[in-house]
């Protein structure tokens, strides 16, 4: 199957459109907890062939999540994880890059996710005054690459390969989002 990857960047804070804000509360999840991120993870990812991270232990999650610059932040609608962005100012000095960003099954269509870039977008500039950058790909939701270019990340880059793509998402168990 081709793969379109596209790669986003903004090279000044001054380039964010902010999104409208939405009803939920987004939280910095402090406590380092392999459990929850692998949670978040999968519950956004398992539909979009999300699949880099599922044969990680519990310390290699551990690790990842307890260096330096990376951060998870999640929005909240009352009480229920919506959505996650996951910063990662570890890798490449002076950048952050989105590792991860998206919005579970549930909250699609809220409007959630473009008021949960904005505010990653900011942290993501508190933490660097240099670049801010991001990839997605055809297999990612349907509305990501829209998202990223609404909230003023401009595109520098795309790749086409071919891979081999499991016909079914691994998704948080199957047949998630058959129900």
């Amino acid at each position: 199957m081709d793969i379109t990857t596209w790669y986003l960047e903004q090279r000044t804070p001054d380039e964010l459109s902010p999104a409208r804000p939405a009803s939920v509360t987004v939280t910095r999840a402090e406590v380092v907890s392999p459990e929850f991120n692998r949670f978040l993870y999968t519950s956004v990812g398992g539909d979009w062939h999300w699949h880099d991270r599922l044969v990680w232990t519990w310390r290699q999650w551990q690790d990842w999540l307890a260096r330096p610059g990376v951060e998870t932040w999640v929005a909240y609608q009352r009480g229920t994880p919506a959505g996650y962005v996951e910063l990662d100012a570890a890798t490449h000095p002076g950048e952050v890059e989105i590792a991860y960003f998206g919005l579970l099954p549930a909250f699609v269509g809220q409007g959630i996710g473009g008021h949960l870039l904005t505010v990653g977008l900011r942290r993501a500039w508190e933490l660097t005054s240099e670049r801010v950058w991001v990839h997605t790909c055809s297999l990612d939701g349907p509305a990501a690459l829209a998202n990223y270019q609404a909230r003023g990340l401009t595109l520098y880059r795309t790749e086409t390969t071919d891979e081999a793509v499991p016909s079914v998402a691994p998704g948080p168990w199957p047949g998630a989002r058959d129900q």
